[in-house]
């Protein structure tokens, strides 16, 4: 397989700048998604890694081989697009062996490379079939089948499942992680979805309008994010925030004004003098319904979201902030019902006016 290393990478069509200045390492046998929303240039990165869009200025190494000038066919790189892009007049194995074709390897060289590679699919008693008789996933499968068997140095996704149904793209987003594992292949995987990004990424590249917010892997991004952008990208649902302002520092903690919705005893934390606006985050697991002697705030319930095993509870704080809960899906909790809630301090995140987060000194 191979590493590819990004240094400096800007991309402008005419005036304006999409990519700008990104620094990164993909390391050899890692699957790292790029995600963020949509037209933070994740895309434009990908092609430009595939030589699709040219490099405005900076390099492009792939296994310390600068590319920037190479063409994309010999670059060792397969891609494969949101659309499936199959010949329709083909069957499964005509589609899957093209490629193989066009190079010139012999029939029966052909024939075993696309059956080890349907082996790997679950595509073998699919080969004689056409695309039109196949389910979305199934053609998807055999657009990464023609992918598998060029033996590429390094597999580039773009938005793969976006033309699947929410129950199929759970199944193949399964799947392409097993076959990460069973490869043991390079890849790099363009999505929107966080929960995509979360459940299959080694590591994950956050981008906003063309610069990488946060590098890492998922969990390091979901408790330790960068920045207000990273905190709320990920994770779904996403923080919770609130406005507060440093009131006073002791030696057991710090007390914070929440405006309308009262104090907050914090676990001091760092560079904090009086007087500091921040905002407080929280992820909506921490949040958890507590008795009024126990509670940080209360709120207001608007809606309540059953969803099996765990629900969530979208609330109004007094303050005026939209919140939400992740709790047990046998909550009695009801719309328009007054509840009370405890921000655990444990898990506390804390950003200066900047949107930077401040390191805290946590109580665990």
């Amino acid at each position: 397989m191979a590493t590819v290393k990004l240094v400096e990478i800007r991309k402008a069509f005419d005036a304006t700048e999409i990519i700008k200045g990104v620094d990164l390492t993909i390391h050899d046998r890692e699957l790292t998604v790029f995600v963020g929303p949509s037209g933070c240039g994740k895309s434009t990165l990908l092609r430009l890694i595939a030589g699709l869009e040219e490099i405005t200025s900076g390099d492009l190494f792939i296994d310390g081989q600068r590319v920037n000038d190479v063409p994309p066919a010999r670059r060792g790189l397969a891609l494969v697009f949101q659309s499936y892009a199959l010949y329709p007049h083909m069957n499964v194995e005509e589609n899957m062996s093209f490629s193989l074709k066009i190079a010139g390897v012999d029939r029966d060289e052909r024939k075993r490379i696309v059956l080890d590679a349907a082996r790997i699919l679950n595509l073998e008693t699919y080969l004689d079939r056409k695309p039109k008789e196949l389910s979305g996933g199934q053609r998807q499968r055999v657009a990464i089948g023609r992918a598998i068997v060029r033996n590429p140095r390094v597999f580039l996704f773009d938005e793969p499942l976006s033309n699947l149904d929410a129950a199929l793209r759970v199944r193949m987003r399964l799947e392409l992680t097993k076959l990460h594992h069973q490869l043991g292949a390079t890849m790099i995987y363009v999505t929107h979805d966080q929960v995509e990004a979360m459940t299959m990424a080694d590591r994950i590249v956050v981008l906003r309008a063309g610069v990488v917010e946060q590098v890492g892997t998922p969990m390091d991004l979901y408790h330790h994010p960068r920045n207000l952008f990273v905190a709320g990208f990920i994770g779904s649902p996403r923080m919770n925030f609130l406005e507060a302002t440093v009131q006073q520092i002791g030696p057991t903690g710090a007390v914070l004004d929440l405006g309308q919705a009262g104090e907050l005893h914090v676990p001091s934390f760092e560079h904090a003098p009086q007087g500091k606006k921040l905002t407080i985050g929280i992820r909506p697991e921490h949040l958890t319904l507590a008795t009024p002697a126990q509670s940080s705030l209360s709120a207001q319930v608007q809606v309540v979201e059953h969803l099996g095993s765990e629900s969530y509870v979208y609330v109004q704080a007094i303050s005026g902030e939209s919140l939400v809960l992740r709790v047990n899906g046998e909550t009695t909790v009801r719309p328009d019902q007054e509840v009370h809630l405890n921000l655990n301090p444990s898990f506390l995140h804390f950003f200066d006016a900047n949107g930077d987060a401040i390191p805290a000194k946590r109580l665990s």
